[in-house]
């Protein structure tokens, strides 16, 4: 079994040597996790840098020392792979986030669809995205990612067309698209944006804005997938096609 992940907010402390975990990271280490001397641990910053040690000492319950023996930090994965997905009815949303983060999306945007049932406002609003980038963290760490993904602030129809007409690549999921997403032209670097619509659907004029900015539609496959699983699908295809899964 690999190691277990714990993130190092402090920049720079990722070194050989001694490294101190403690806060919430140590405490889960020590009394949920309950490390002990001489196990193995993985400390990340979440930004592609992670050391890899073992347990030197344990103090407390909320802290203990890791002896850091070695450091490495990872490109940026190639091409880069964001979802924009509407916002979901209740914690789906934090399942859509989790799944996805796990499969290997780079970066996840909030989407204020006009068909999303779930408004971001205010203080909900804030707390609904805290909830998502938590979700990320832990996610990541999960699944033994040194390189978390971004989640963005939520953004606006327009915002999103703005989004898509940077990339090297964009597509929309949709049941009516006349392309299979499996048979897309793909390319080898740059971004690939996709956008995956409300459980009431993409409307048209969304579908024609985002037309507009380079989007066309693509289908998955046969069935028709709920809003939090859909984008965990198509990153799994198109980790698979660009070979970032080989």
């Amino acid at each position: 079994m690999t190691a277990p992940v714990f993130v190092v907010d402090t920049a720079g402390t990722l070194r050989p040597g001694t490294v101190t975990l403690d806060g919430p990271e140590g405490r889960h280490a020590v009394s949920v996790r309950r490390l002990r001397v001489g196990e193995e641990v993985v400390l990340t910053d979440g930004a592609g840098t992670g050391a890899h040690g073992t347990v030197a000492a344990v103090h407390g319950k909320d802290r203990l020392d890791v002896a850091v023996t070695g450091v490495r930090t990872e490109d940026e994965p190639v091409p880069r792979i964001t979802v924009v997905q509407a916002l979901p009815k209740g914690d789906r949303g934090e399942l859509s986030v989790e799944t996805m983060t796990e499969t290997g999306v780079d970066a996840i945007v909030p989407w204020q669809a006009a068909r999303c049932i779930t408004q971001w406002k205010g203080e909900r609003g804030a707390k609904a995205l805290a909830k998502w980038r938590a979700t990320a963290r832990e996610a990541g760490k999960q699944s033994r990612r040194l390189r978390f993904p971004e989640v963005a602030e939520a953004m606006s129809s327009k915002e999103v067309a703005a989004l898509l007409r940077t990339a090297d690549f964009a597509a929309v999921l949709h049941e009516d698209g006349s392309e299979p997403l499996a048979t897309a032209e793909l390319p080898d670097a740059g971004s690939i944006v996709l956008v995956v619509g409300p459980e009431g659907g993409v409307s048209p004029d969304e579908l024609a804005l985002f037309a507009n900015a380079g989007a066309a539609p693509y289908r998955l496959g046969r069935t028709v997938l709920r809003t939090s699983t859909a984008g965990t699908a198509a990153c799994a295809l198109l980790l698979g096609r660009t070979g970032r899964w080989s």
